[in-house]
C-alpha cells in the first residue's frame, strides 16, 4: 500500500465515527419495538410507558414523506459533510476513526492475497456471481424500499411506507460519499488487472470519470437500506438479521465476482450503516 492511498482513506473513515459514537449513547431502557409515529412534521404517538420512543439517544424517532425527502436529502449531506468535520476538528470520535483506520489498512494490506485466490477459484463461484451481478444487486437493493412502499400503501401502514422513504433517503445519502472518493481514488478493479499479475498498486490508475474500485458502492447502498430496516423493524428478531445477511452476502459476492477488494467493501458498508445511523434515521 503506497502513503498516498491511506491519505484518501480519511474521508470514508471519517464517516464511520458516528456509529459507534451514538451506540455509546444509547440508552440501556430502549423499548423492545416502536410504536408507530406520525408522518414527517407530525409528533410521534406516545410508547407503552406514556413517553415518545428514543432511538440512538435522540428524544424522537423520524419520519419520512415523498414531499419532504429532497429537502431532507439536502439536509442529510450538509450533516455528513458539514457537521461531522467540524467535530473531528475540535477532537471528537478519533477512537472510532483510528480503529476504522486500523481495519481499513490491515484489509489493503490482504487484497492482494484475498484477491489472488478468488482470481484462481473464479469458475467455482460462477452461479453466485451470475445471481448476484451488479445490475442484479443494484434491483434487489431497491426492491426493499419499493416493496414496502408498495405493501404499506396497500395496508394504508403510514409506519411502514415512511420506511420506504427513510430506506430511499439512506440510500441515496450513502451514494455521494463513495462517489467523491472514488473520483479521488481511482482504484483499478480486480477485474482490470491481467492475469499473472500480481495484485498492487491500484491507485490512481483510472481515470477520475472511468470508475473506481474504492471504495464499493453496492455495499454502501445494501448496509444503508439494511440499517434502516434493522432499525425500525428490530423488535422482530429476524428483520435485522435477514437484512444484514442480505446486505452481507451482496458485499461478499462483489469480491467474488472480482469487482472489488475487502477493503473496497468493507469501507462502503461503513459508510452505508453511518449515513443510515447518523443521516437517514437521525430525527430533524
Amino acid at each position: 500500500m503506497t502513503r498516498p492511498s491511506v491519505v484518501f482513506l480519511l474521508p470514508a473513515l471519517i464517516l464511520s465515527a458516528p456509529l459507534w459514537c451514538q451506540q455509546q449513547v444509547a440508552s440501556a431502557s430502549l423499548p423492545d419495538s416502536p410504536a408507530p409515529h406520525g408522518l414527517a412534521g407530525e409528533a410521534p404517538d406516545p410508547g407503552p410507558g406514556g413517553e415518545a420512543f428514543h432511538r440512538h439517544g435522540y428524544p424522537t424517532g423520524r419520519e419520512e414523506s415523498f414531499r419532504a425527502l429532497p429537502l431532507d436529502f439536502l439536509h442529510d449531506q450538509k450533516e455528513v459533510w458539514g457537521v461531522f468535520p467540524g467535530q473531528v476538528a475540535k477532537g471528537h470520535h478519533w477512537v472510532p476513526v483510528l480503529a476504522t483506520a486500523g481495519i481499513t489498512a490491515g484489509l489493503l494490506y490482504a487484497d492482494p492475497h484475498v484477491m489472488t485466490y478468488f482470481r484462481n477459484h473464479e469458475k467455482n463461484l460462477s452461479d453466485l456471481n451470475s445471481t448476484f451481478s451488479s445490475y442484479i444487486s443494484a434491483g434487489e437493493i431497491a426492491a426493499v424500499p419499493v416493496g414496502l412502499l408498495l405493501v404499506g400503501a396497500a395496508r394504508h401502514d403510514p409506519y411502514q411506507t415512511s420506511t420506504a422513504w427513510l430506506g430511499a433517503d439512506a440510500y441515496a445519502d450513502s451514494a455521494i460519499p463513495p462517489l467523491v472518493i472514488k473520483a479521488i481514488a481511482r482504484r483499478e478493479r480486480p477485474s482490470q488487472v491481467p492475469v499473472n499479475t500480481p495484485f498492487q498498486d491500484e491507485f490512481f490508475k483510472n481515470s477520475w470519470y472511468g470508475g473506481s474500485s474504492f471504495p464499493s458502492g453496492h455495499a454502501a447502498a445494501a448496509f444503508s437500506v439494511a440499517t434502516v430496516v434493522a432499525s425500525r423493524y428490530r423488535n422482530h428478531v429476524w428483520a435485522p438479521v435477514l437484512a444484514y445477511g442480505m446486505a452481507t452476502v451482496i458485499g461478499l459476492s462483489r469480491i467474488t465476482g472480482r469487482e472489488h477488494y475487502p477493503s473496497d467493501v468493507f469501507v462502503g458498508s461503513v459508510i452505508g450503516v453511518t449515513t443510515a445511523e447518523f443521516a437517514a434515521l437521525r430525527p430533524r
